[in-house]
């Protein structure tokens, strides 16, 4: 589905990201864990085309992301919920979703669209008619989440959702990243929380320094005494 092969990526000349490869299957939840620094978001960045790879290619479905404009990406399938939720806060849970819903074969389905991401998150449907600003910090993830997925994604890709998040809520979010895959949704997620994300997984790269150091399947990273030893403090 989505082929990252040998990208070098940077911020001026910064390097970042060094000869990094993986792939993402359909229907499958895949994590890249790492530690702060590592280089996962600058990796989003790079299939959503905010930054070109110096060096590789990133290919989605038969189309090379690295060589079409970035506002194509959400065209061809792949959407990325950023870090922070990013929501828009003077505007309702109902108009930042429909938001997500402005490229034409999402504005077509909007209707269906909308009433899909309420039966997903019922919460937002009871909060549709309030400011983003005055939701909790799980229902503004859940309202990120449900903006990106007005676009129909074929790609989803989380950007540390648990981040920031009362370990009560970090619950519900994994939780509510498996029922998003359960509905046919792939899911690329990046986070620091190593545990809970391997747990879920269905395969998983570890990313240090910008190289991919270990892949395997959740239970395989979870019992890698590396990742036992400098990940989960074992």
């Amino acid at each position: 589905m989505l082929k990252v092969s040998h990208i070098d990526v940077g911020y001026g000349d910064v390097q970042i990201l060094w000869d990094v490869s993986f792939e993402v299957k359909e229907k499958e939840i895949l994590v890249l864990v790492g530690a702060n620094g590592a280089g996962k978001s600058t990796t989003l960045r790079t299939i959503s085309g905010l930054l070109r790879p110096s060096k590789g290619s990133i290919e989605f479905d038969g189309v090379r992301l690295d060589h079409i404009p970035d506002h194509k990406t959400v065209e061809v399938g792949i959407v990325q919920v950023p870090e922070g939720r990013r929501l828009f806060p003077e505007m309702t849970v109902e108009e930042n979703l429909i938001m997500g819903s402005l490229a034409p074969q999402a504005k077509a389905k909007r209707k269906e669209t909308l009433q899909w991401v309420y039966s997903l998150f019922p919460r937002l449907e009871e909060r549709r008619k309030q400011y983003a600003r005055t939701l909790s910090g799980g229902e503004q993830q859940m309202c990120a989440v449900g903006r990106g997925l007005m676009s129909l994604p074929k790609l989803l890709m989380l950007d540390e959702p648990s981040l920031g998040l009362a370990p009560i809520l970090v619950q519900d979010i994994f939780r509510m990243v498996q029922k998003i895959n359960q509905e046919g949704v792939t899911v690329f997620l990046v986070e620091q929380n190593v545990k809970q994300t391997l747990n879920i997984c269905s395969r998983a790269y570890v990313l240090e320094n910008g190289r991919i150091l270990l892949e395997g399947s959740g239970k395989e990273l979870l019992n890698n005494d590396y990742v036992r030893e400098a990940y989960l403090g074992i």
